[in-house]
């Protein structure tokens, strides 16, 4: 059953909400960074709104547990950090190119990714009236077709770079393709091209202040990845990402979604349920409404695939998932009444409905289904 600590804080909303457990997110800063041996430093990655837990939220949290650096998407995000009062150094990870979004990363003390020289000289010729260069990052591809120049081409990049005025090159980083596959082939290959473009680095007196390779699947597989810096997005909000990472630390999941019963009424049988009457009732049922649907972020692919957790115990959810609502079978739970909380990911008693299995059910990842959860859903801090 649901602690009266928590049913405290869900009095707080009306329909539906997410809980984000601070406390939770607080160990798992903790113990990543204890995976790692100094200097070497932890960059918190909380693009998309910290995978959905809410930036704004959790990053205090994450300063006061370890994390040195802060890496964003967007400007826009890196702004709104900046406006809530963090003062940690933030690295925007996406392309910028418009002279507008330049001057606001050095109003806003934002450290840009490089991936060309187009792209740094943009930056160059927009900061002349910066007071003090800018700290750049640059990237090279090292085998994720993303961003970044050529790993080819990095010495060359560098030299660039480093002619340019108003721009200070803070670090060299890649990124991985596939650190959380079993085979470790192309994490090998991707680790050697970047050790190439460092040496290059070296042999030629260019200094790189910071060197960073690791996302969260490198981090736990092997120390030897980590270098200067690691950025660490998915493990820092409890989810692993793949089995076989599990056995490093204990992590605890951060998110958890809940939503109230708003209606119960009985079925005959061979009724019909939601939209399509894709579940028909093979006997008499007592079913109830409960306030959240797909425009909350559960996804309408689940709809007759997935249990809820109602008073510690599973329940089978039927019928069409709506945007606003979905239904669930309380045939065998008669005194459960409207007003009464659902867990749709999270724990309830000695019951658990994990991300992860959501993301099996669909046939996608767990980051998809973190960041899918709308802003419509209050994000409520739980510690």
């Amino acid at each position: 059953m649901l602690s009266q600590e928590r049913l405290s804080v869900a009095q707080e909303c009306q329909r539906a909400w997410v809980e984000v457990d601070l406390a939770a997110l607080a160990a798992n800063a903790r113990q990543i960074k204890r995976l790692l041996q100094a200097p070497t430093e932890l960059m918190a990655v909380v693009k998309a709104d910290a995978y959905g837990h809410g930036a704004s939220l959790v990053t205090p949290t994450l300063l006061d547990n370890g994390v040195d650096w802060l890496g964003v998407a967007t400007v826009p995000e890196g702004i709104e950090l900046r406006k809530q009062g963090i003062q940690a150094p933030i690295l925007v990870l996406g392309a910028v190119n418009t002279p507008s979004l330049v001057r606001a990363m050095a109003q806003w003390e934002l450290q840009p990714t490089l991936s060309s020289p187009k792209q740094a000289l943009i930056f160059s010729r927009h900061l002349d009236d910066a007071p003090h260069p800018l700290p750049v990052h640059l990237m090279v591809d090292t085998g994720m077709a993303r961003l970044g120049c050529p790993w080819e081409q990095g010495l060359e990049f560098m030299q660039f770079v480093r002619g340019l005025p108003n721009l200070q090159i803070a670090s060299l980083y890649s990124h991985f393709a596939g650190a959380d596959a079993l085979d470790p082939a192309l994490t090998q290959v991707q680790h050697h091209q970047f050790q190439t473009v460092i040496h290059q680095a070296q042999a030629n007196g260019i200094p790189i202040p910071r060197l960073h390779l690791a996302n969260s699947a490198a981090t736990l597989r092997d120390q030897a990845l980590h270098y200067d810096l690691v950025r660490v997005g998915l493990a820092l909000y409890g989810l692993y990402p793949a089995p076989h990472l599990a056995h490093q630390i204990k992590l605890r999941p951060v998110l958890q979604v809940r939503a109230r019963i708003t209606l119960i009424k009985s079925l005959a049988t061979g009724a019909g349920v939601s939209y399509g009457h894709q579940f028909i009732a093979p006997h008499p049922m007592r079913i109830a409404v409960v306030a959240i649907g797909y425009a909350d972020g559960v996804p309408r692919r689940l709809s007759n695939q997935m249990t809820v957790i109602v008073r510690g115990q599973r329940v089978q959810q039927v019928g069409a998932i709506t945007m606003d609502q979905l239904m669930i079978d309380i045939s065998h739970l008669p005194d459960v009444q409207e007003g009464e909380i659902v867990t749709l990911l999270g724990e309830d008693g000695d019951q658990e409905i994990s991300v992860d299995s959501w993301a099996d059910t669909l046939g996608t990842i767990s980051w998809e289904i973190l960041c899918g959860f709308k802003h419509r859903l209050p994000r409520i801090p739980v510690d």
